[in-house]
């Protein structure tokens, strides 16, 4: 999620219509139908990961694929969001933030629905990949579209819009195996199509309020001409400034990050086969990456506020690595003594998550270092994070037992920690990457 500058909007955007507009119903109608898109946009941004690892061991059975093709499955997500997130600066330039929200939901939801529709690994994976398309462009514009929509509500909007990220990350974990039981699994995979179509329709709602704005303005201007669309200024501009990849906090950055999003992916789609292979059930993996889940949403409410008050967060770091330590240690010795608490162990790791986005904005002073930072970060990141399902995938299969897997998620620990040490220490990108 990149951060972003206020917008220089070329058009009446629902916000600035709020402003203007007489009529506090237009006003009201206006927020709320934009609050409503971004809550149910929030929503659908994992849909496809966590409603598919669960059901990974039922699909290899039926379709013939093994760790490997399931590291595939897990390598998607960051791979996905990496790509779409490089192209979605110049879509929104082209066509205006709202209509891209609105595309990527679009993409969502057909996704969804074609891959549980197909009969064959190829086409799961590449109906899989539409969906986390669409995913992967809701990752950069919905952030931008807080922001110009509600300039007064930042923080509360920003913490709806993360919660709701996060239940749409815990439902289909906890949902995706009872369902699947109850119907079959391509039925579990096509149903989370009704989420993504459903936050398509608030945004024709958006489209049809600016439309109705615009035409407004175009007559009190005696006719004048109004551009419609609206360029993303915040995304489509590249920020000038110095070179981060020169700077020890940028590779830093991208460290904390990518090792951050290696282990929190190689843990959604691994979960379930680590304790299946160990006597648990399919529910149960399900329920655990659920847990897994629900500590992501915990450190996202709460670390933010901790990490802005301190100099040096590097602290918080050397905690997530010793709980990452005991957790991992404990789900490859004995996966089924203490599951629960191996598993709530390694969901604290990924605290450093909100921790690299919060830090973004703390080592920049203007939003073109912020932007620069947030696009090194995130792009060196998820490319890095791409190998880690897919190794273990290999690791396992080569091995036939997960001790070399387990020893791969030490050293991105490692590297995390390192990068951290780096991007914790206290100061501006803006003073160093020239």
């Amino acid at each position: 999620m990149s951060p972003h500058s206020e917008s220089a909007t070329a058009a009446p955007a629902v916000g600035d219509v709020a402003a203007t507009d007489s009529s506090n119903r237009s006003i009201w109608s206006g927020r709320i139908t934009i609050l409503i898109a971004i809550i149910l946009s929030a929503f659908v941004l994992r849909i496809a990961v966590t409603s598919t690892t669960p059901l990974l061991d039922v699909m290899g059975r039926d379709l013939g694929f093994g760790a490997t093709i399931t590291g595939i499955f897990g390598m998607l997500p960051t791979a996905a969001f990496a790509i779409f997130g490089i192209l979605a600066p110049a879509m929104a330039r082209r066509i205006g933030l709202e209509r891209l929200a609105m595309i990527a939901m679009l993409m969502s939801g057909a996704g969804l629905l074609a891959r549980g529709l197909v009969g064959s690994t190829g086409g799961v994976i590449i109906f899989n990949l539409l969906a986390l398309g669409g995913m992967g462009i809701g990752n950069v514009v919905v952030p931008p579209l807080v922001k110009r929509y509600f300039p007064d509500r930042v923080g509360a909007m920003s913490t709806a819009y993360i919660t709701a990220l996060q239940f749409g990350t815990i439902l289909p974990a906890l949902i995706a195996v009872p369902l699947a039981n109850a119907t079959s699994w391509q039925f579990s995979l096509a149903a989370w199509c009704v989420a993504g179509f459903a936050a398509v329709v608030p945004w024709i709602g958006v489209q049809l309020i600016e439309r109705r704005a615009n035409a407004r303005i175009a007559k009190q201007r005696r006719g004048s001409i109004v551009e419609s669309v609206d360029e993303a200024p915040e995304l489509a501009h590249a920020p000038a400034g110095g070179a981060v990849w020169k700077t020890a906090l940028g590779w830093g950055m991208a460290a904390m990050f990518g090792m951050t999003s290696l282990v929190t992916y190689s843990m959604f789609t691994w979960i379930p086969k680590i304790l299946g292979e160990a006597g648990a059930s399919a529910g149960f993996g399900g329920t655990m990456v659920a847990l897994f889940s629900a500590l992501g949403l915990c450190a996202a409410l709460g670390l933010p506020s901790v990490v802005v008050r301190m100099r040096n967060p590097f602290p918080i770091v050397l905690g997530c690595v010793l709980a990452y330590a005991i957790g991992f240690t404990g789900l490859l010795i004995a996966p089924m003594g203490l599951p629960v608490l191996w598993v709530a162990l390694i969901g604290l790791g990924p605290s450093t998550f909100p921790m690299s986005l919060t830090m973004i904005n703390l080592r920049t002073r203007t939003p073109a270092g912020s932007a620069a930072l947030s696009g090194f970060t995130q792009g060196v990141g998820y490319a890095a994070a791409c190998v880690g399902p897919l190794l273990l995938g290999v690791l396992r299969d080569a091995t036939g037992g997960w001790g070399l897997p387990f020893a791969l998620l030490g050293v991105a620990i490692a590297v995390m920690a390192v990068g951290a040490w780096f991007a914790c220490r206290p100061t501006y990108l803006e003073d160093v990457w020239r």
